[in-house]
């Protein structure tokens, strides 16, 4: 009897159907796929990486090859939801609640007090999390808003997106473990959060200021729903897409800032290499990019 390959949880192994090993050529047809869809490119190019998360995907679905595979996310009326869930096994969402805190300083004493300074008569405010992961930043951005005493009587807003639909659902919940809280201080802890079936849950006045939905950032067309921002965090995102899918981004997010309004990307991410109307500014704690007035 001969004996086929089948997948395991440590990779293609002997078992009793017929999937085979991805090819180099069905390596590529996925990679331009997932590249189309949403820009992602960064670590791709490994055969190995991309077997490894499609295996179990096609054991779910029953086919036999990578190839089959791409057929049905290319084809097959359930691949477009499919690719989505591809996609969210090709990332991941490691964030916390008050991360890079200089940046977040930045933020709070140099990017708000000018702003403020700026303000029309309008008094309003709003900010974008763009690849918001499970909601932490948004939450941290929300609560510096609600810290800031000057800004009591504006419209205060918070928008939280990301390409995952299952962390968007996390985030929309804000209930927390302690690994969240590993850079928080215990006064906002105690001050923001209660204590929930194990959990943390942020306070529903934090809530309020915040929404989330689910957006793939290669679709910019969309981001014209979510209205002008002053400030947009887009951190730890861009690094992971291919050169054009960032140039399409960038340029998208600001044609979406007021001007004057800021972005704010990853502390080993810039726009070295990217065409773009931005200005890169000095801060007293930070280089981040803003639109001219």
């Amino acid at each position: 009897m001969t004996r086929r390959r089948r997948w395991t949880d440590t990779g293609w192994g002997l078992g009793d159907d017929s999937r085979s090993s991805m090819t180099p050529e069905e390596a590529r047809l996925i990679q331009e796929l997932i590249v189309e869809f949403c820009g992602l490119s960064y670590g791709l190019d490994s055969t190995f990486f991309l077997e490894r998360r499609l295996g179990p995907r096609l054991e779910a679905l029953g086919l036999q090859s990578a190839r089959d595979y791409y057929h049905y996310l290319r084809y097959d009326p359930n691949g477009p939801g499919e690719i989505e869930t591809l996609v969210e096994r090709l990332t991941t969402h490691e964030t916390y609640l008050f991360r890079e805190s200089y940046q977040l300083d930045a933020f709070r004493l140099e990017i708000v007090p000018e702003i403020i300074r700026r303000d029309d008569g309008a008094k309003s405010i709003t900010v974008w999390s763009a690849g918001c992961s499970t909601g932490e930043e948004a939450y941290t951005l929300a609560i510096l808003l609600k810290e800031d005493a000057r800004l009591r009587d504006w419209n205060r807003r918070v928008i939280g997106s990301d390409i995952s639909r299952k962390v968007v659902a996390a985030a929309r919940r804000g209930q927390y473990g302690p690994s969240s809280f590993r850079a928080t201080s215990e006064y906002f802890q105690r001050k923001y959060f209660r204590e929930k079936e194990g959990k943390f849950a942020v306070r529903d006045d934090v809530r309020s200021l915040c929404s989330f939905g689910q957006l793939n950032l290669l679709a910019t067309e969309r981001f014209r729903v979510l209205g002008r921002c002053d400030a947009i965090f887009c951190r730890n995102v861009l690094m992971y897409l291919s050169t054009e899918a960032r140039e399409r981004i960038v340029d998208a997010f600001y044609d979406s800032l007021n001007p004057g309004g800021y972005l704010l990307l990853g502390h080993s991410e810039s726009l070295l290499n990217v065409t773009t109307r931005f200005d890169l500014v000095h801060l007293s704690r930070d280089l981040v990019y803003r639109r001219p007035l």
